[in-house]
This record gives C-alpha cells, sequence and structure tokens, in this order.
C-alpha cells in the first residue's frame, strides 16, 4: 500500500514523524480517514481517537485535542493542543476532570463557561475511553 509522510505537533512536542499509511480522526463532518494521494485539504480537528496505521501496517491509537489538520498528497501535518498514548494518560485525573465537568454543566453558566465545559468533558471522555481499551 502506499504511504505518506505523517506528522502530528504539539506545542510541547512532535508526537509523531514518520511513514504513515492511514491516519483517521474526527473532524468537524465527523471521523475522516486520510491516505495516500489524498486531495489537498484543510480542515479542523476535534476532540477523540487519533489512529495511524504506519508503514509496516500496525496500528497506534492516541488522543488528540483541538487543532487542524493539512492534507497533501504525499504529506499530512495534523496540529493540536495535545496528544497522548492511552499510557501516557493519568485515568484517576481524567475521571476527576470528567466529575468536574459535568458539575459545572449542572449549572447556569455562561455561553462561554458552557463550552469550556463542554471541551472539558469531550477530552475526560476521550481519555477514559483511551485507557479502557
Amino acid at each position: 500500500m502506499s504511504t505518506f509522510f505523517l506528522e502530528v505537533i504539539t506545542p510541547e512536542r512532535n508526537f509523531y514523524s514518520g511513514e504513515a499509511e492511514c491516519v483517521i480522526f474526527k473532524s468537524i463532518d465527523g471521523e475522516m480517514g486520510v491516505l495516500a494521494k489524498h486531495a489537498p485539504t484543510v480542515t479542523t480537528v476535534n476532540v477523540g481517537p487519533l489512529r495511524i496505521k504506519n508503514a509496516e501496517g500496525k496500528w497506534t491509537e492516541a488522543v488528540v485535542t483541538d487543532g487542524f489538520a493539512k492534507i497533501m498528497p504525499d504529506r499530512v501535518v495534523i496540529m493540536t493542543d495535545t496528544a497522548e498514548y492511552p499510557e501516557e494518560i493519568d485515568i484517576n485525573r481524567a475521571r476527576a476532570a470528567k466529575q468536574r465537568a459535568e458539575e459545572r454543566l449542572q449549572k447556569q453558566l455562561s455561553q462561554l463557561e458552557y463550552m469550556r465545559s463542554k471541551t472539558a468533558l469531550a477530552r475526560a471522555m476521550a481519555r477514559i475511553k483511551a485507557t479502557s481499551k
């Protein structure tokens, strides 16, 4: 199968850099899969799982938060706020964050606070789901 060069970059580190056969992530329109020779596109990346099939055919899963992806026929660059492998996630911290976000959503919030709480809840849920596999 054809490959392309994939980079996943966060402000803290170069999370992934190498050849890939496929990458799958959540975008504003739902899950998006990218293969080599994809039409040039720029799209959002939403909180959720990131699945990478490397050049040897092995799948790797991670969790990413909001960002964007620049897709070209031979290269994909995903820039996101955070990216974590399941083994890097502190499950107790993720559960506590989920509980705090749910409690905040029960209160009357401004629109900005509501959106922040929804984002925090989505991030916590993605982390918990990634560690449960």
